[in-house]
């Protein structure tokens, strides 16, 4: 570093100009048609923090949706900004029915992304650690620890931080060190007494060890403060200037070139080793940091001012989850265990005899996932009877009960076959190094179709039967993962409908092998005509309205942005019929526009668990609403999903089925208590439930509700469970 004084100046978010606008000019204004795909993901995630403000919320899930809303955050700097930035450097223009350069986008999303900073932080400092310390949790800085707190402080770090921590200095012989990915680091300008040489040097703090040290009785200190307090030991003899805490985040959106890839393994591993080394999108620092040691980070880690985030809060919040994971009941929502499936709850019944007497509707995580989806496979790898079981893995957990059962099937000689999605983002190297233990047991695994990512949730078991082979279908909305199933919601269908189980036999053998795409009796397939469907089925909507019989749309998934979809929707609002869309995420979709979309309404449910489910409903004329049409699935309404990834959905045609899920849409549409609705402008307002009907269904939320309706079922009273 350079000999001169360092200054005390500070890079402020708002200035100079040129820091805050280096892309060019000012964005255009957004048509009325379609609002900003990744200015409505904000919008999301400010639906996540708001679950960290709200004082119904118990303390501990509050702290669990700021760790929440920060993670998330990380993925959007690393996808989406990141994806922007490698668009802007290629200098791409904007795809219809984008209006916004991607200069311009990053312009707007640099002044929403510096007002979220503010936010988080003060969501942290003047909400969450009061609340936490009214509920005796404390968690200090440094300088609040007493002395016999600093001494365990100290002790601790001796014992298990010292040893580990590696200074690296910055001069002629020592280049500046790898900064890796979401790594929080301290940079320390220091000198030789006497010396007016300026020195820089970093230290990592480790990722291995707890983020939060324990100094007392619920009482904790963030594992950097510790760290920056003892770094004289680090650096006996030396005289340290200035200390500066920041954290990288590195673009994820690295080009695909798959097309042509002789070996989908080695190119997506290839791909991680670039990720790994991809430039830096976001640097986040302290309050006031030097202005000559800002110079320096930017200059090798070669960002620009408007790539730097300052926080007044601390430097991240995903280590919150530690918190949020403390052994205390009575600070969290209280415990639930999903009810066993009646039609499964005959222990001396096998499945597939369950199955054969009338298809099977399973609602996680209201409905246990082990005692039917993990005993669908568990039964199925012991079953003699059993020939062959394939399965579409596209994330799965690391002790993962399907990838021991399939194991455990081939061993016994049955045909397996696994598709395994190698391209599932942030999941690549997990999902590449179980497949590995497939492949050396025998499974069949394959990798995918060129040019799309598998999505689609199905599972197939052939079985010997006394009149011939049966074959048994499970078609879901979530993945085949045992730990997320506890708090994602996700529906799923078990039959053995011939009709349909061919179908789900064709589209394997569509993707394990190199035969025609076929054509499909019931499942509507992605990319090959299931964007199609879906507008003939709205078009549908339109005819049967036009002829006066009864019309309606509810459709209900994690993103809607595809272009086609939203514009057959327009249409179907300006012919007057009702559509009513549950998005948990963003939405391009503009809805309340008078001409336009004025019968179009959009609601969002954030809660305890994460809305994930895909439920398409057309009510066809029918008199009765639950005789229309109503499909579960794994596709969103977005370019990509339809496009570019292969995804089934499938009827549900039992009546009893279609009625629950009708259930399930009118609690949804109808809750004010977790419910959001969005405003024609892209903004939401969370509806409020009316003083008579705190106890109803629209006061309870979502989530309460279905909790309760899934304890009716199951004939146990809710205040048998409450605390459980």
């Amino acid at each position: 570093m350079s000999n001169e004084p360092l200054q005390d100046a500070v890079v402020e978010p708002g200035a100079p100009e040129a820091a805050v606008r280096p892309y060019e000019t000012e964005p255009k204004p957004e048509t009325a048609r379609y609002l900003n795909r990744e200015l409505q993901w904000l919008e999301f995630n400010e639906r996540v923090l708001a679950q960290a403000l709200d004082e119904r919320v118990p303390v501990l899930e509050r702290v669990r949706f700021l760790s929440i809303h920060a993670n998330n955050l990380d993925e959007f700097y690393m996808k989406r900004v990141g994806g922007l930035r490698r668009q802007l450097d290629a200098g791409v223009l904007p795809m219809p029915p984008e209006t916004l350069a991607p200069a311009q986008q990053l312009t707007l999303l640099r002044e929403r992304l510096l007002d979220v900073t503010r936010r988080e932080a003060d969501c942290y400092r003047n909400v969450i650690v009061p609340a936490l310390r009214n509920a005796g949790v404390h968690l200090l800085e440094h300088s609040e620890l007493t002395r016999a707190e600093v001494r365990v402080a100290d002790e601790w770090y001796r014992k298990n931080a010292f040893p580990i921590l590696t200074p690296l200095a910055v001069d002629p012989g020592h280049r500046f060190p790898f900064i890796s990915n979401l790594s929080v680091s301290l940079g320390i300008v220091l000198r030789r007494p006497g010396d007016s040489e300026q020195l820089f040097a970093r230290v990592k703090v480790p990722q291995v060890l707890p983020q939060w040290v324990r100094v007392g009785t619920n009482r904790f200190v963030a594992l950097r403060e510790i760290i920056e307090r003892n770094l004289a030991d680090l650096f006996p003899g030396m005289e340290i200037l200035k200390v500066l805490a920041f954290r990288v985040t590195r673009n994820a959106d690295i080009a695909e070139d798959n097309e042509d890839a002789e070996d989908l393994l080695e190119s997506i591993q290839q791909q991680l080793r670039q990720r790994r080394f991809a430039p830096v999108v976001r640097l986040q620092v302290g309050r006031k940091p030097n202005r000559r040691l800002m110079e320096f980070l930017c200059d090798e880690l070669e960002i620009r001012a408007a790539d730097i985030y300052e926080t007044p809060g601390l430097i991240e919040y995903v280590s919150l989850s530690e918190i949020a994971n403390l052994d205390l009941p009575d600070l969290r929502y209280p415990s639930w265990r999903p009810m066993i499936p009646p039609q499964l709850s005959d222990a001396d019944q096998d499945i597939f005899s369950a199955i054969r007497q009338g298809d099977i509707l399973v609602h996680h995580p209201y409905e246990s996932f082990d005692r039917s989806v993990e005993r669908f496979i568990e039964e199925a790898s012991a079953d003699p009877n059993v020939l062959g079981i394939k399965q579409a893995l596209y994330r799965t957990s690391g002790d993962s009960p399907f990838v021991r059962e399939l194991i455990r099937a081939a061993e016994a000689g049955k045909q397996v076959a696994v598709l395994v999605e190698v391209r599932a983002r942030f999941d690549e190297a997990s999902n590449i190094e179980w497949a590995r233990k497939l492949e050396e047991v025998g499974v069949h695994v394959a990798y995918g179709v060129v040019g799309l990512k598998t999505h689609t949730k199905i599972a197939l078991v052939v079985r010997r039967e006394p009149d011939g082979l049966r074959s048994y279908a499970h078609i879901s909305t979530g993945n085949y993962n045992s730990k997320t199933a506890q708090i994602y919601e996700d529906v799923g269908l078990f039959t053995c409908d011939p009709a349909l189980c061919d179908d789900v036999i064709d589209l394997f053998n569509a993707i394990t092998g190199r035969c025609r795409q076929p054509d499909y009796t019931k499942l509507i397939v992605a990319p090959f005509g299931m964007r199609t469907k879906f507008v003939e089925l709205i078009h549908q909507e339109i005819a049967a309205h036009s002829q006066g019989k009864p019309a309606r749309i509810v459709a209900k998934m994690n993103q809607l942005q595809d272009q086609d979809i939203i514009e057959a929707l327009y249409r179907a609002s300006q012919a007057g019929i009702q559509v009513n869309l549950i998005v948990r995420g963003f939405c391009t979709l503009r809805p309340g526009v008078p001409g336009l979309s004025e019968n179009i309404t959009v609601h969002s449910i954030i809660g305890r668990f994460l809305e994930h489910s895909r439920i398409f409903y057309f009510r066809n004329g029918a008199a009765d609403p639950c005789d229309g049409q109503f499909y579960i699935g794994s596709a969103d309404w977005m370019y990509r999903n339809l496009s570019a990834r292969v995804e089934a959905a499938c009827p549900i045609e039992d009546r009893t089925l279609r009625k629950r899920l009708w259930e399930y849409l009118n609690v949804c549409m109808e809750d004010r208590r977790q419910g959001w609705e969005m405003n024609s402008d892209g903004r939401y307002r969370l509806r409020q439930a009316k003083d008579s009907e705190p106890q109803q269904p629209a006061g309870l939320g979502t989530h309460q509700t279905m909790m309760n309706l899934a304890l009716q079922r199951a004939s146990i009273p809710p205040e048998a469970v409450e605390g459980d």
